[in-house]
């Protein structure tokens, strides 16, 4: 898998999607990802620490995550999900 030149700074609270390479898969041979959406705790050019937004659907809570980055195959930023509005009581 090809890697990515990681920039030397990420601040602290940047909202990414990251994309990491996650092996590959047995039946077909193609390379398998899985993605991490959330903020940026810390950054230090070999570990990237991030607390992962909870699913949209609320079936996986927020959780804090490490990831290594020679396992980082795309890195970009996203913005902030929309704030969900209270429907009033009728």
């Amino acid at each position: 898998m090809p890697r990515i030149p990681l920039p030397s700074h990420i601040p602290e609270g940047a909202r990414l999607v990251v994309r990491v390479a996650d092996g590959i898969d047995e039946y077909s041979g193609r390379p398998q990802f899985r993605d991490f959406v959330g903020h940026v705790r810390s950054w230090d050019g070999v570990t990237l620490a991030l607390t992962r937004d909870a699913s949209a659907n609320g079936r996986r809570p927020a959780e804090d995550v490490a990831i290594d980055a020679r396992t980082i195959v795309r890195l970009k930023p996203v913005p902030e999900r929309p704030k969900r509005r209270v429907q009033p009581e009728q």
